[in-house]
């Protein structure tokens, strides 16, 4: 591939050949290494997708049913693959569908480049048919965007956009290109890859007497505690961030996008943090003397209340963006820089330690919560299923090799709270935005992204029918995703909340469902639905086996909720059990 790409560019410098502006975005794409790209067509793109025929065979286009299936199929597929995830969709409706994936894949760094068509540009600012100002839309929602109205402009424009994606904190950036320079000839003298633009600084300067600092304060802890976020994944630092927690004996816990950058059963990994995260991890928060946060920005479901979170701390904040520390949460020691550079020097400082006092605080809390909440959600005492348990009885069976995908709702935190994970990469969902919906997309992207493993999206009855539509992509091209609606006859979360915080006054939140199987089987997409627990384990298992894509639901409790819960404008030692 690499030789293919050498060739291409030294081809096009000899030559110097004039090619039309649909052409030269393709050939980016290609030096920059994409192979699948997830779009829809339409009048505006329609250039790009004209010179796309003559390019099948290097790239994989996948035609999705809606342009929002198709950005988190391209969020699905940069959060597995750990490239860059490629969009395609036309003027007006087409780009504005694009805006909550690019608002989701902003908020969660995800690397993304989308192409979106765009009117003549002699007819910009008139009102013509599907125009829209796509840039000034999308600016608060993309890291960088730009509009493209000459040819010439496309190789340097796209090499900035993909180095801007990628680089330092990633994020999506929308490259808008006006049909008339999709058609426009131009000289093309070949594409040359950005490694830098001017005033923009990715990686921000390490500083060494932070790291010192950073050491120094670990080493002289008695109660740390280290909470981690995706950062630890994008920065591709996972062996770092395991030899930092392993050499200082330190506690580590996840926010939901770190899920899966250590592996979930590591001695050290303590579990989740946040509103319906473990309770340890809650409680400890307030108890520890020097908290290290890692590649996490200090969500508001993570902290709860600021004015009640780790109080008693100090507080050492890595992150790669400057703008993140200090943003939510004072840090003693700010410590800029990528953290698979800087885990290692801090890591290099530390003296050998073991926590075990501290770390038993840990397990304490634990048993109080199997006693409290867990055994329940795990060996119900009614004959009706209950989320946690078919979560665990996926554990058995994938053996936590398996892709997740999540939507948002109950079944989301449950899958993050129970799920077992061996390798990085394997949690997909959406954090920051909580964009119902995400899930059946983005395990098509997630699959394409890890052709090699099994991708299993877990979803609630309110999100799948959301993108249901997306069922017609993957009947097209036969994507061997595995569909897992947990059905409770409810828009779970939104009910939870109504129970215990509005006196059970459930205010439309009762939503009444197809036939998830009838609906598969009109997509020529297997299925079963069932309810019984003895045939739970059959179902998982046939749905694992099959060979392609298979739809199973599972109908569990209507009004079981999760816990433990952090109310909304509590502490997190004001964490519920019940």
């Amino acid at each position: 591939m690499q030789t293919e790409i050498l060739d291409r560019q030294k081809k096009a410098q000899e030559e110097n050949a004039e090619i039309t502006g649909s052409q030269a975005l393709l050939e980016a794409l290609i030096i920059e290494g994409v192979n699948t790209i997830f779009g829809y067509p339409g009048g505006a793109i329609m250039p790009i997708y004209d010179a796309l025929y003559d390019y099948n065979d290097k790239l994989e286009h996948i035609l999705v049913r809606h342009e929002q299936g198709g950005i988190h199929a391209g969020q699905g597929y940069a959060r597995t693959s750990g490239k860059t995830g490629v969009v395609f969709a036309t003027s007006g409706p087409g780009a504005t569908n694009l805006v909550t994936g690019l608002a989701d894949a902003m908020i969660d760094s995800t690397p993304l480049v989308c192409i979106t068509g765009q009117v003549f540009a002699h007819l910009l600012g008139t009102d013509a048919f599907q125009e829209t100002d796509v840039i000034n839309i999308t600016t608060p929602v993309t890291k960088w965007n730009h509009q493209i109205t000459d040819a010439n402009e496309i190789p340097e424009v796209l090499a900035k956009a993909f180095y801007i994606a990628k680089s330092g904190r990633p994020g999506p950036v929308l490259i808008d290109i006006t049909k008339n320079a999709q058609l426009q000839k131009f000289n093309y003298s070949g594409y040359k890859k950005c490694t830098h633009i001017r005033s923009y600084r990715p990686k921000p300067i390490i500083r060494e007497e932070y790291i010192k600092a950073a050491a120094d304060m670990i080493n002289k802890a008695q109660k740390p505690f280290v909470i981690f976020g995706q950062g630890v994944i994008l920065g591709e630092a996972e062996q770092e961030f395991k030899q930092f927690i392993e050499k200082g004996g330190l506690p580590a816990a996840w926010t939901i996008l770190g899920l899966s950058a250590l592996e979930t059963d590591h001695p050290l990994n303590v579990g989740m943090l946040g509103m319906h995260g473990n309770y340890g991890p809650n409680v400890m928060t307030n108890q520890c003397d020097v908290l290290i946060a890692v590649g996490m920005r200090f969500d508001d479901r993570v902290t709860g209340r600021l004015d009640r979170y780790a109080k008693q701390a100090k507080v050492i904040h890595l992150d790669i963006d400057p703008s993140e520390i200090d943003k939510n949460v004072k840090a003693d020691v700010p410590v800029w820089g990528d953290c698979k550079q800087t885990l290692p020097m801090i890591t290099n400082l530390l003296e050998k330690r073991n926590h075990e006092n501290w770390l038993n605080g840990f397990t304490e809390c634990m048993k109080q919560e199997v006693e409290a909440v867990i055994d329940e959600e795990m060996h119900p005492k009614t004959d009706v299923l209950t989320m946690g348990e078919v979560i665990d009885q996926l554990n058995e069976l994938t053996k936590g090799d398996a892709v997740i995908v999540t939507d948002v709702g109950q079944h989301q935190m449950v899958a993050c709270r129970y799920a077992k994970f061996t390798k990085s990469k394997s949690n997909i969902t959406s954090g920051g935005l909580g964009t119902m919906g995400f899930a059946l997309p983005a395990a098509i992207g997630a699959k394409y992204g890890a052709k090699d493993r099994t991708v299993v999206a877990v979803i609630g009855d309110g999100g799948i029918q959301m993108t249901i539509q997306e069922l017609g992509t993957i009947m097209q091209n036969n994507i061997n995703v595995k569909i897992l609606i947990l059905n409770n006859r409810f828009l779970g979360m939104v009910r939870q909340w109504q129970q215990l915080f509005h006196e059970k006054r459930y205010s439309f939140v009762n939503i009444e469902s197809p036939d998830y199987v009838a609906v598969a089987k009109g997509y020529r997409i297997e299925g079963n639905s069932i309810e019984d627990r003895s045939k739970l384990v059959s179902a998982l298992d046939t749905m694992l086996k099959h060979d392609g894509p298979y739809l199973l639901e599972v109908f569990v409790g209507k009004e079981n909720n999760v816990f433990p819960m952090v109310p909304q404008g509590c502490g997190v030692s004001e964490v519920r059990l019940k």
